[in-house]
């Protein structure tokens, strides 16, 4: 049986949602709160701002106006590292049997939550993921501008994220979500090529979310292109009739492609002094462009600002497709580094301990070396994992310097004899931060995991996290790394039922 169902319930299921601190948040768990229907077990607030601001907390925000509203909602950091790791952190923190993924621009009518249940109960044992319906509300006074179309062709994409469920058993099966899509893009296709993959249906239902059109600069549309980069990632993990599988047309492209090289052409000839070719190849550049921009120009409102729009982004947009495209194409053969792409998870090539109960004997707020005393196992344990070719590293909290109970020279050299005793580490990272203050590496946040691994150029992925309490196994639920929970009697009961994977001692620590 799924987890988080009993015979003859309905469907158990929580809800993820990545944020970067919209208003608009706070308007989704509002429309959330009023569901006519089953409420959700659990609503995971994923806050995905990158250098956000400690003091000015927008998601703590709307998170405590929904709990007041009686939502039972969890908020967590992924540190911006894209919604694709966002969710990935969300979905880790469920026990539901499903989990219904949202965007913060949504807004739900009164009937979703009813509406998703019966989709649910009505999915049969194959089905790894359901997809709700979108309406797009466009103004009933004038034709809509190029970004509300389209805005509005979402409510005919496949698999779209933005109101989707997916079978957490199947979630599982998959690793979730590949964290190497950095945006918005591509993401939610890639997951459901792959569950598919894996043996699962992944069906339509009838459960309906209000998509309304989010406020965009006049430059939203050139930062799209940085898309075509992930279109060539999605056709080295999964071959060329990728797009027939995902129904994705194929745009654009390649009318961008000869407007490029159009005016490449133009300018050299230009500088070769051949002015006819340059003059028909000019001719061609500012045909095909403005062809393009009355395409986009035509359905809309054609107002002085539109038609700006248009004109400046027309020209902007194929050269920058272009450029984003081969960018992704040399990525993708190992041409800029890191290799060619591998199926999703990478292996684990840097494990990250915990120190004061996990590898040595926890002597609280411990300043004195001598004091140091390695537990059983650890000493066998790195040595066997430097044997192997893997990097090992520190992440501790020391809150003591900040409550005054010991100086940070006495951490190093507290680690330092660690380091004696159990083998240098090749990363070694510190929390001096209190709990009484906002902190970005204070474990359960994932600070010190990132930055352990971009100190070790390793992806957090490629990073697995043992500790010995729920704190350690959070921070690397939400930095995206794998996490072993090895209990001590501080260890809660809450934290061993929570934890993605327990053992009893660290001779049992195994690393895929």
């Amino acid at each position: 049986m799924t987890a988080g169902t009993t015979p003859g319930a309905p469907p158990a299921f929580s809800v993820v949602v990545p944020s970067v601190g919209r208003p608009s948040l706070g308007v989704l768990l509002g429309t959330l709160a009023a569901q006519r229907g089953p409420r959700p077990e659990l609503v995971v607030v994923v806050d995905d701002r990158r250098g956000r601001d400690l003091a000015d907390d927008p998601c703590e925000a709307a998170c405590a106006a929904a709990r007041e509203a009686g939502l039972p909602v969890r908020l967590v950091r992924s540190g911006g590292r894209g919604p694709a790791a966002a969710r990935n952190a969300g979905w880790r923190r469920v026990r539901s049997g499903w989990v219904a993924f949202v965007d913060d621009d949504v807004e739900l009518p009164p009937a979703w939550s009813q509406q998703l249940v019966a989709d649910l109960a009505a999915a049969g044992d194959d089905v790894g993921a359901v997809q709700g319906r979108l309406h797009v509300p466009l103004p009933a006074d004038r034709r809509p501008t190029d970004w509300e179309r389209g805005t509005a062709g979402l409510a005919d994409a496949q698999w779209i994220t933005a109101d989707m469920a997916y079978r957490r058993t199947a979630l599982e099966q998959v690793s979730g979500f590949d964290e190497r899509f950095p945006r918005a893009f591509r993401e939610d296709a890639d997951l459901a090529l792959r569950v598919s993959a894996a043996g699962w249906a992944v069906v339509r239902g009838e459960h309906l979310a209000v998509h309304p059109v989010r406020p965009a600069d006049d430059w939203a549309s050139l930062r799209q292109q940085r898309g075509n980069a992930d279109d060539a990632l999605m056709g080295a993990l999964h071959g060329p009739d990728w797009r027939e599988r995902a129904g994705s047309a194929l745009g654009r492209l390649p009318g961008h492609v000869a407007t490029t090289a159009a005016a490449a052409l133009a300018a050299g000839a230009a500088l070769a002094g051949r002015r006819r070719t340059a003059a028909l190849a000019a001719l061609a550049w500012a045909g095909l462009t403005a062809e393009f921009a009355w395409l986009r120009t035509a359905p809309g409102p054609r107002d002085a600002a539109e038609v700006r729009r248009m004109v400046l982004t027309s020209i902007a947009i194929p050269p920058a497709a272009v450029v984003h495209r081969v960018r992704g194409e040399l990525a993708v053969r190992g041409l800029l580094g890191g290799g060619r792409p591998a199926p999703w998870p990478p292996p684990v090539r840097a494990v990250l301990f915990d120190r004061d109960g996990t590898l040595v004997h926890d002597v609280p707020y411990n300043g004195d070396p001598d004091l140091v005393k390695p537990v059983d196992g650890a000493a066998e344990l790195l040595a066997s994992l430097r044997a192997r070719g893997l990097r090992t590293g520190l992440v501790t909290n020391q809150s003591g310097v900040a409550r005054g109970l010991l100086t940070r020279e006495q951490v190093d050299a507290v680690n330092a004899r660690v380091a004696e005793l159990l083998g240098p580490f090749d990363t070694v990272q510190v929390s001096v931060d209190g709990p009484d203050v906002p902190s970005r590496t204070r474990k359960p946040e994932p600070g010190m995991v990132l930055d352990a691994a971009r100190e070790l150029g390793l992806a957090p992925a490629e990073c697995l996290v043992v500790g010995d309490i729920g704190a350690d196994v959070e921070a690397a639920l939400s930095a995206g790394a794998r996490a072993v929970l090895v209990p001590t009697d501080v260890t809660r009961a809450e934290e061993v039922e929570s934890a993605p994977v327990v053992v009893r001692s660290l001779a049992e620590v195994v690393v895929p």
